[in-house]
């Protein structure tokens, strides 16, 4: 069944607030806006890199950390607890993996040190995994930069490839989509990836990675990306992708909120 055939996305699983700096609104005007679109569930997934914050300091963190505050339900709207985390190396390490803590942000010592991205991923329902400043990558083999993102699926709260037909690491496809498939996790398609300046090249790998999961069955997360509430929910691009393409709306994890959260639920 051709996706055309099925209501608009019912989730927006990739969404920025003023904590990423260069976005511009609140959570709450971010769950406001998923309601207006008729949403049932949104991911808040604001940036979890050096683009927040000039140090590592884990007060600069407390975001993250203070998460249970929010509401599972609010306004009527689920809402998952997110970040995008940057991949920093060839290993597939995320941000923070090796900044050691060794207090908390009231300066209290800890009982048993940690790292950063340890602290921070205690919080969060799941992450994306992208890449920002491709340089660590510009020498890299199509091996090197394959098993790179091979081994960010690795890690248990990873949940999502973030846009990689974007960020112009060239790696390949079908090894990172079957393994993808076999972690029981997401390849995004991402809206944001469709604006005019990114190019048709961009848009053209991006085209070729929704095709290749259609074919080799591997489903997909779709994501506005915005950096502005009023974007929340608007998929005009992805969606007129995937009706072209004739995309297995069984294969799209954002159709219903039960199907994301059953993704969520049984990856490994």
């Amino acid at each position: 069944m051709s996706l055309s055939a099925q209501p608009p996305f019912a989730c927006d699983v990739h969404t920025h607030t003023i904590f990423s700096r260069h976005a511009y609104s609140t959570i709450g005007e971010c769950v406001a806006a998923a309601r207006a679109a008729g949403l049932e569930l949104l991911g808040s997934t604001d940036h979890y890199s050096c683009m927040t914050s000039p140090t590592l300091h884990v007060r600069d963190y407390q975001y993250f950390i203070n998460f249970d505050i929010w509401p599972r339900v609010w306004d009527g709207v689920q809402v998952l607890r997110g970040v995008e985390a940057d991949i920093v190396d060839l290993n597939g390490n995320l941000f923070g993996w090796d900044h050691m803590l060794y207090e908390g942000i009231t300066g209290r010592a800890f009982e048993h040190p940690h790292t950063l991205k340890e602290h921070v991923w205690r919080n969060i329902d799941y992450a994306i995994a992208s890449i920002h400043d491709k340089t660590f990558a510009d020498h890299a083999t199509l091996a090197q930069t394959t098993q790179m993102y091979v081994q960010a699926l690795d890690d248990p709260k990873v949940l999502i490839l973030g846009h990689v037909g974007r960020t112009g690491v060239p790696f390949d496809v079908d090894e990172v989509l079957i393994a993808a498939k076999e972690h029981g996790k997401l390849i995004e398609i991402n809206e944001h990836s469709f604006a005019p300046h990114y190019g048709q090249v961009c848009q053209d790998t991006c085209r070729h990675i929704a095709e290749r999961c259609a074919e080799l069955g591997v489903m997909i997360a779709t994501g506005t990306d915005a950096h502005i509430a009023c974007d929340v929910g608007r998929f005009d691009a992805v969606r007129a992708l995937l009706e072209e393409i004739h995309f297995p709306s069984e294969l799209v994890a954002t159709r219903s909120a039960d199907a994301f959260l059953g993704v969520l639920a049984n990856m490994h």
